[in-house]
């Protein structure tokens, strides 16, 4: 067996299981998941009938590589979201799909890991897990970087010092964040290159929220948007992961890709012809229209926007509410210990929620996720509204 194995720490549902292992919820109130973030929303129509008219394709290996409309259809969203420059961005050189963003957030660690090195990757804390898992199974140290509400809940990246940036083979960042939702700015992006470029390190950028935001008219930015913007039109030490599953309610599509550098990708496309994961053809088709419709990513905004207001509204007068500039994520402090809470809802009231403290690590006697929990504001309208007044009975209970 891999020794590594032994280095991984139990998933943050495998805890909130176990927490509630020997709970039993009231009867009388359904269950309300507010723990897992998977979109409830309705998928659009137009992928299932996309999957359902190319069913025929089942009998066709797809290629690692995509359809060249696959492709052509993720760059063109690229340059239009991103305002990149047209020449930048060659559909054969700079993109690849993905079976989901999670298959390439962890396996591009695999890739460019040099394990022969002293390696390090860096990462935010709290993060999602498959960054920390991907660095151990790559035998590389996990160095965590503080986001904490005195950094606007991102990383600390000054506090870094030099010597564990000569270290750094790969950092990932999440912009915007899980659990936090915040958003890194040009600026903070341009000085992320620089350090990237002088000290010879990977930015992978986990995106996968980049649609979902509060202000229609100030998306997030991007990392190769900076980039572009400081004249790294080759997106040196760049590539970026984009998914479907948030931005289109289909995470059972298991469709994203990872785009930058075409040095990168050159060899992250030799590994992946080998690690076996290449899209289904039905799934590329439907992948192109999802790419390719904009109407329903802006409905889904809305959703999400009409929920964080019904949510800040039961709340309001009995807890502090910070509503994100991204994702649809709530992460507030609690007045008890997180995983208390989180047994206390779930005990009182059928509500899951999950402690912050799953999502982070220690660091220098600094717990960023104690005394935390995130709310995923994934269900329906009405379920978040209820499962609100639930949380709100509690809190008054305590």
């Amino acid at each position: 067996m891999n020794p590594q194995l032994s280095r991984l720490h139990p998933y943050p549902f495998e805890k909130l299981r176990q927490l509630h292992k020997e709970i039993s919820p009231p009867k009388d109130k359904r269950p309300i998941a507010l723990s897992l973030g998977e979109p409830q929303h309705t998928t659009p129509g137009f992928i299932g009938e996309e999957l359902a008219a190319h069913l025929a394709a089942l009998t066709q290996y797809p290629s690692t590589k995509g359809s060249p409309t696959l492709r052509d259809t993720i760059r063109n969203w690229l340059i239009q979201r991103f305002d990149l420059p047209v020449t930048s961005l060659n559909a054969e050189q700079h993109i690849l799909p993905l079976s989901g963003t999670r298959e390439g957030l962890y396996s591009i660690a695999q890739c460019v890991v040099d394990r022969s090195q002293n390696a390090l990757v860096a990462m935010p804390n709290p993060f999602y897990q498959i960054y920390e898992g991907a660095a151990l199974l790559a035998s590389a140290e996990p160095y965590y970087l503080n986001a904490e509400s005195a950094t606007g809940f991102l990383p600390d990246f000054e506090s870094v010092p030099k010597s564990i940036w000569s270290r750094c083979q790969l950092l990932y960042i999440c912009t915007p964040g899980n659990p936090t939702g915040a958003t890194m700015s040009l600026y903070a992006l341009q000085q992320l290159i620089e350090l990237a470029i002088r000290h010879d390190f990977i930015i992978a950028s986990d995106e996968c929220y980049s649609e979902i935001y509060s202000d229609e008219s100030k998306p997030p930015t991007g990392l190769l948007q900076a980039a572009a913007a400081m004249g790294n039109d080759t997106y040196q030490n760049c590539v970026v992961f984009h998914s479907l599953s948030k931005r289109s309610n289909a995470p059972g599509l298991r469709s994203g890709f990872v785009a930058g550098n075409a040095s990168i990708l050159k060899n992250y496309a030799l590994y992946r012809t080998y690690h076996g994961c290449a899209m289904p053809v039905y799934c590329q088709m439907a992948s192109i229209k999802a790419w390719s419709n904009e109407s329903h990513v802006r409905q889904n905004r809305d959703l999400y926007r009409q929920k964080f207001r019904a949510v800040a509204e039961v709340l309001d007068d009995v807890w502090a509410l910070e509503i994100p500039p991204a994702s649809f994520y709530l992460w507030p402090e609690t007045p008890i210990c997180d995983t208390e809470f989180a047994q206390r809802l779930y005990q009182q009231e059928n509500v899951m929620v999950l402690p912050g403290s799953f999502l982070s690590r220690p660091v220098n006697q600094v717990d960023p996720g104690k005394n935390r929990i995130r709310i995923a504001l994934v269900p329906s309208l009405d379920d978040c509204v209820e499962a609100a007044f639930r949380i709100k009975n509690v809190i008054c209970s305590l």
